[in-house]
């Protein structure tokens, strides 16, 4: 697993081993994940998503604690997975970051809690699984408008966004912070620590 620019997210790069009948990888190991973040996986939850091309999910997070961490993977198609730093107090607040994630490279994101989250479906019925750190819980659930022009996440521009009635109503990212319900870095740190990270 691979660090990436915002601290708390990793990238899962795996082998493939493709023969005559397909191929196979090893897309989840508890070792190396536990090396690279620090403490082991929990697992409370796991969600799936189909999604026409086009489709923009997110940016979503939830309070820490116990916050929402994930483990996200694309098993059909493509999409542009995006993690925002959303963390008040943060060296990286309001910085994101894009990872292809597809059915044919295999990678998969880990988001730690705190970290803002979303994706756009690059081609039809777009497949992505998610391992959860925690159940759903709408009380505690939070977005951001995935085009906050604040935050300038370069979406495909060949693209139309689709987006839900919710991420549509979705404050900025200033609007967010203002409204206190954005995470703190400290708090976020604090609760990462305790998981053993």
């Amino acid at each position: 697993m691979r660090p990436l620019s915002l601290s708390g997210a990793w990238v899962h790069e795996p082998k493939l081993f493709p023969d005559g009948r397909g191929s196979f990888h090893e897309w989840f190991k508890a070792p190396v994940f536990n090396e690279a973040v620090g403490h082991p996986l929990t697992l409370a939850q796991a969600n799936m998503s189909v999604s026409s091309r086009g489709t923009l999910r997110g940016i979503h997070f939830a309070d820490v604690p116990p916050g929402q961490a994930k483990y996200v993977k694309c098993v059909r198609g493509a999409v542009l997975d995006v993690i925002v730093d959303i963390r008040t107090g943060s060296p990286t607040f309001g910085r994101w970051e894009a990872v292809r994630l597809d059915d044919r490279d295999h990678h998969a994101v880990y988001l730690s809690e705190g970290l803002g989250h979303g994706f756009m479906a690059l081609t039809e019925d777009a497949t992505v699984v998610y391992l959860c750190s925690e159940g759903y819980a709408p009380e505690r659930e939070h977005g951001i408008h995935p085009l906050d022009p604040a935050l300038g996440i370069d979406w495909p521009g060949d693209l139309t966004p689709l987006l839900s009635a919710k991420d549509e109503q979705a404050p900025t990212l200033a609007e967010a912070r203002e409204r206190g319900l954005l995470p703190s870095y400290e708090a976020c740190v604090a609760y990462r620590e305790s998981l053993g990270g």
